[in-house]
């Protein structure tokens, strides 16, 4: 017994947390990662890969459906951690450490848990209850310190080969991926367990290609809380796009306000980082994100400087991130879009760099942000890029957190 008690508590140690952000909850999700950090800890990527389901916020009704598929799929030992404020992730994570060696109770959980999760017939199978991506491993990451690098050693070459983390877009096979609705798929014909197959669709010359539908979100690592990215396929290539926010952006309970710009700027490379696999400096980012956060303006200008530097010095980033949706100033201009948009997905990591640099440093005042990027204009974007582009394309526009529109557009 004594043993087993050291094992367990040893596990406990390396436990994984699947994090959810319900829109507008920022805040709570920060403290997350942040106590994460602090006790050695890691995300966990997809259910399988979970030991906790952190949900940061009280969820909507749609969104509260696609987190009870999340921990249907999570395998034991589990443990479900609703998390309201950030005040509240501290004793809620140490509760949740406690319950994962609760033995007695993982026995009544495994017991009264169904032996397969349930498949709703009007699910969308796009991606683990909304994961999208569902073929994308991160369980084989070395995440470091900052425990979000690698991304399962994505292949950035030509944006086109890129893996994210095993996701094979060869045989373009994303089934068993419960969670979003399937409307305006047509007539999407279904294989035996709920896979999802291609349809049929012309290309540009006029030939019939296999069309496949795939939703992004509302719950991947680094991906705007909530948003909704339905993507039709021909091969690799996006040809349509439709976007929605999940449950219309805080149906579930307000959050608590916008997020201090020079934050939002931190969260916002470091998620561009993470997915570009530039480890160090995404936890640069990270560290430049939770001083700012908890007013220790001397951390945070030494992690901007770091920051700054690496990323001037990088050619692999350099090399990932250009072409990658280039935008010039027509293009602003018929999209509506602010100027920190202009070129591509690394002129706008070097714009926002600058700008946290400044606001670290406090030298100069910097200027407020030259307006939002409107999600309504996301499909319209993304429409055109290969699939493997599409997250970090999402990445580098630096989209608003609190959206209030439920349907925000069509490509």
């Amino acid at each position: 017994m004594g043993l087993s008690g050291a094992l367990a508590r040893l596990a406990v140690r390396a436990t994984r947390v699947l994090v959810v952000e319900v829109p507008g909850h920022w805040a709570t999700r920060m403290e997350v990662e942040h106590q994460l950090l602090r006790r050695g800890w890691r995300p966990a990527w997809t259910p399988a890969d979970a030991d906790v389901l952190a949900v940061c916020g009280v969820p909507g009704p749609e969104l509260s459906e696609l987190v009870d598929r999340l921990w249907e799929q999570m395998p034991g030992p589990r443990v479900r951690a609703d998390i309201t404020s950030p005040g509240t992730v501290g004793s809620a994570l140490d509760a949740a450490a406690a319950l994962l060696l609760d033995t007695p109770h993982h026995r009544t959980d495994a017991q009264e848990r169904a032996q397969e999760p349930e498949i709703p017939e009007d699910a969308d199978h796009g991606g683990h209850g909304g994961m999208g991506h569902g073929g994308m491993d991160h369980g084989e990451m070395d995440h470091g310190e900052m425990d979000h690098g690698g991304h399962g050693g994505m292949d950035h070459s030509g944006h086109g080969g890129m893996d994210h983390g095993g996701m094979d877009h060869g045989e373009m096979d994303h089934g068993g991926h419960g969670g979003m609705d399937h409307s305006g798929h047509g007539g999407m014909d279904m294989a035996p367990g709920g896979i999802a197959l291609a349809g049929g669709g012309e290309d540009r010359d006029g030939l019939e290609m296999d069309v496949l539908h795939l939703p992004l979100g509302p719950v991947l690592p680094f991906w705007p809380a909530g948003l909704v990215l339905r993507c039709s396929l021909q091969g690799d290539v996006v040809v349509d796009a439709e976007a929605s926010v999940v449950d219309g952006a805080g149906a579930g309970g307000p959050g608590p306000g916008p997020a201090p710009a020079a934050v939002v700027w931190c969260d916002q490379v470091m998620a561009l980082l993470a997915l570009a696999g530039v480890e160090d400096a995404a936890a640069c980012a990270r560290r430049a994100r939770d001083a700012l956060l908890h007013g220790d303006r001397g951390a945070a200008r030494a992690a901007a400087e770091r920051l700054h530097r690496t990323i001037r010095r990088s050619r692999l980033l350099r090399w990932s991130l250009r072409g990658v949706l280039p935008l010039d100033p027509s293009a602003l201009e018929h999209h509506g879009l602010p100027r920190h948009c202009l070129g591509d997905a690394h002129d706008r990591l070097l714009s926002r760099v600058e700008r946290i640099r400044a606001e670290a440093g406090g030298a100069v005042p910097v200027p407020v942000e030259d307006g939002a990027v409107p999600w309504a204009v996301l499909p319209e974007l993304v429409t055109g890029l290969e699939l493997a582009s599409v997250r970090l394309a999402v990445a580098s526009l630096g989209l608003d957190p609190h959206p209030a529109v439920q349907e925000v557009g069509h490509g």
